[in-house]
């Protein structure tokens, strides 16, 4: 296995999250937002059905690692904040949210 984290899928007929364990920062944006919804203590721990698709999507734009992501039924996926923004956390680190690229030599 190459070092690439495994992403799952939790689907509705409205809308698909998808979940990358290995970029995870554990912010719980998720669990604050929807604990209804995510709850690291049940199997599947992302039951989408319990909410709407648009207040689902709504908390999972608040993820600040990206390893939550979503598709709605009709095509619409994530799109990138404008303006892009920087905040720096209580422990320091620093989140970036927009359309940005990064290069390095």
């Amino acid at each position: 296995m190459s070092g690439e984290s495994e992403q799952k899928a939790y689907r509705t007929e409205s809308i698909t999250v998808t979940f990358e364990a290995g970029r995870c920062l554990h912010a719980a944006e998720c669990v604050h937002g929807l604990p209804e919804v995510f709850d690291p203590t049940k199997r599947p721990w992302v039951q989408p059905e319990r909410t709407t698709a648009e207040r689902l999507a709504e908390v999972v734009r608040r993820c600040p690692s990206g390893a939550l992501q979503y598709e709605l039924a009709e095509g619409g996926t994530e799109t990138p904040d404008r303006p892009t923004t920087i905040t720096r956390g209580v422990n320091g680190q620093l989140t970036v949210r927009g359309e940005l690229s990064v290069d390095t030599p």
